[in-house]
């Protein structure tokens, strides 16, 4: 658990951010703002091989651009001999998963100020078809759609060794697609930005009741509830989806990790 935070950043916190790890294979899950710092803390940023992005909302992408940035400029990273490091012919370059759409996302935000092929220089990157189900080494991905201000994608991540199943929901209004797509996992992480719903207007979140009912109908073995602000307090953000999932909820905390 890299970041858990909303849309804005707890006191010292991160949004999006987690990171998934089976049998050397390291695997990022968004990378919204504060989360490279997080991530630095737990792994070497150059020995991750692969990030995937649920949906392009800045907190849960936007650390990719300092990711960038280093993946480009750091001493470590560059052709020729920098105090300390010898020079590489083979920098880092890890793949970069993300939706349909992102090149021209990411060309308008960093072409904002500089280069605007920052980030496809910096990652191997590749718009994915949600249809398809992808293998990256020990693992395979699914996607599937779920209700949100923009396209957003709710990823299904197996070990191919173990079959320990995570899904993760993204951001999401109620809907019965992400109860289907859950159903019997391991671990679901869902998010529970609001403390109560939407007066009016388009749902894009869930609270925290609204998680716990999914997660019961999804007959989820394990809920982790994310992407709350600190303001509403675990206590009572756990009681919330404990009422509705029938038993006990895990709530998301930095640098918590669980094993399948």
């Amino acid at each position: 658990m890299l970041g858990k935070s909303p849309s804005w950043q707890d006191p010292g916190g991160a949004c999006s951010g987690y990171l998934v790890e089976e049998t050397g294979m390291v695997l990022l899950l968004d990378c919204g703002n504060g989360v490279f710092g997080k991530l630095r803390s737990r792994v070497d940023y150059v020995d991750v091989d692969v990030v995937v992005i649920s949906h392009l909302h800045a907190d849960h992408f936007l650390d990719l651009i300092p990711y960038a940035y280093a993946l480009t400029y750091s001493p470590r990273q560059q052709p020729v001999p920098v105090h300390g490091w010898p020079g590489t012919d083979n920098p880092a370059r890890p793949r970069l998963l993300c939706p349909r759409g992102s090149r021209d996302v990411f060309r308008r935000v960093t072409g904002a100020w500089g280069t605007e092929t920052l980030v496809e220089n910096a990652f191997d990157l590749c718009e994915y078809d949600p249809d398809e189900c992808l293998e990256i080494g020990p693992l395979r991905l699914r996607f599937h759609a779920v209700p949100h201000f923009v396209p957003a994608w709710a990823i299904e991540i197996v070990s191919l060794q173990t079959g320990g199943r995570f899904t993760f929901g993204a951001d999401s209004a109620p809907t019965d697609e992400l109860v289907r797509f859950a159903d019997g996992t391991d671990l679901l992480m869902l998010e529970a930005t609001l403390p109560r719903p939407e007066r009016d207007g388009t749902r894009g979140h869930l609270t925290a009741g609204e998680a716990g009912d999914h997660a019961a109908r999804a007959n989820a073995k394990q809920l982790v509830i994310t992407h709350f602000p600190d303001e509403l307090g675990e206590q009572w953000v756990r009681a919330e989806a404990e009422r509705s999932f029938g038993r006990a909820v895990l709530v998301a905390r930095e640098g918590e990790t669980y094993a399948l």
